[in-house]
């Protein structure tokens, strides 16, 4: 007489049963993905609180003539030039990343090396350029609870009454800086993350494991960090 199975250990045969994951992700890129989801909470709370006073406001300093220098270069005429290179750079790290993923998934440590040390100097060089940009702003008179005069802010609105901007001027500064900031902030993190990943694929760690899984959980961060600027990018300088 063959053995017949209880309810309970019918349930414990399934793939829900237990000791196994129903997505079959990884334990540490799928907390990475929950850290991810968190974070874009936040970035949309600020963007969204952003695009609120933007769009009930009468008038609001104009992209094009507020982000019109190349420092160094240019102090005007040269409406989002600066930012559509910073931009690039920052889009061009991604794809670094990726190619580091893809020689990960080979076992090529060599090229996971060099690609990772062309995504870090892609993060340094995006922060440099914010660091050129929020200096022009400073000089410029923006900066938190500062702004520019009202004879130089008058150059910077497209219609509205001028009574008002300088409150406008000044939630602009403050959100700009705040959100940059804290976008910026997240890349100085990654570029970080990426210096001690780099260590760690020089010294071998990764081809002893067998495995460069953790080139796909930083490279999660960095896409993310990258998707975000996108938003960031939107909402500043192009709206």
């Amino acid at each position: 007489m063959s053995a017949q199975l209880s309810p309970i250990d019918e349930v414990k045969t399934t793939p829900w049963s237990g000791g196994k994951s129903p997505f079959n992700v990884e334990y540490g890129k799928m907390m990475m993905w929950f850290f991810l989801l968190s974070d874009a909470f936040t970035f949309s709370s600020l963007l969204i609180a952003y695009g609120s006073l933007r769009f009930s406001s009468s008038s609001w300093p104009a992209p094009d003539l507020v982000f019109q220098s190349v420092p160094g270069l240019y102090d005007s005429g040269k409406p989002l030039v600066f930012v559509g290179l910073m931009t690039f750079i920052l889009i061009l790290s991604s794809v670094t990343m990726v190619l580091a993923v893809e020689a990960g998934h080979r076992m090529a440590k060599k090229e996971v090396f060099w690609w990772m040390i062309a995504t870090i100097i892609g993060g340094f060089t995006f922060l440099g350029c914010q660091a050129l940009e929020w200096t022009h702003l400073h000089h410029e008179g923006f900066w938190w609870g500062s702004i520019p005069n009202m004879e130089e802010l008058k150059h910077l609105f497209k219609g509205g009454a001028e009574a008002t901007y300088g409150t406008y001027a000044q939630q602009f500064a403050n959100l700009f800086f705040t959100i940059t900031g804290f976008h910026g902030f997240h890349v100085f993190s990654g570029v970080i993350i990426n210096i001690i990943i780099t260590i760690n694929v020089l010294a071998g760690t990764y081809q002893k494991r067998g495995s460069y899984l953790m080139i796909e959980k930083v490279g999660l961060y960095w896409h993310f960090v990258d998707l975000v600027w996108v938003f960031v990018f939107t909402f500043f300088y192009l709206v």
